[in-house]
């Protein structure tokens, strides 16, 4: 599917990608949803987040805080309090760390916990999109807070690109398996 340019693609692409992406987990059993990565998943490829998931938990809690920094940052700018999508100290060029705070934070996060964690940050996403315009969302300018980008593609990328990206990861998973 075509990366959102409107709010109804969105709306639509973010949800399919999730039920696609809980269908591929419900094929899985609770053991094999259990089971630890692969060690050869951890050197295939050369981005941070092979070696930093471990397991189906990670790459859910992973889900779950970014929806959480979208949400954060639209609240807080939407309410007049200017605050970048990153947290400080972290940018761009350092939100790996990040993540790999986020992965530490879970440790102690059941999978169950970490299922119905990221169901209710997909479901509150999916509100906090549906309170804003097709223009606020998609057209550069319209909400000053954003920048060069727009609110959309944050969306975009915290939903749908988010959810390719895990199910990539669980595929892999799954390979491994067999």
């Amino acid at each position: 599917m075509a990366r959102a340019t409107t709010k109804a693609d969105l709306m639509t692409s973010a949800n399919q990608q999730f039920v696609k992406m809980w269908e591929l987990i419900d094929s899985m059993s609770e053991e094999q949803q259990a089971t630890p990565f692969a060690v050869e998943m951890t050197t295939s490829g050369k981005e941070t987040h092979w070696r930093r998931d471990k397991n189906l938990r990670d790459v859910l809690v992973h889900l779950y805080e970014w929806h959480n920094l979208l949400l954060n940052w639209v609240q807080a700018n939407s309410n007049g309090v200017p605050k970048p999508f990153l947290p400080e100290p972290y940018n761009w060029r350092t939100y790996p760390a990040l993540n790999v705070e986020f992965w530490k934070k879970h440790q102690n996060t059941s999978l169950e916990e970490a299922k119905e964690n990221l169901k209710a940050s997909h479901n509150a996403v999916m509100a906090l999109i549906e309170n804003y315009s097709n223009d606020e969302l998609f057209a550069k300018g319209s909400l000053p807070w954003t920048g060069t980008s727009t609110l959309g593609a944050y969306c975009v990328s915290v939903t749908a690109s988010h959810y390719d990206w895990a199910m990539k990861k669980i595929k892999k998973h799954i390979k491994y398996l067999k």
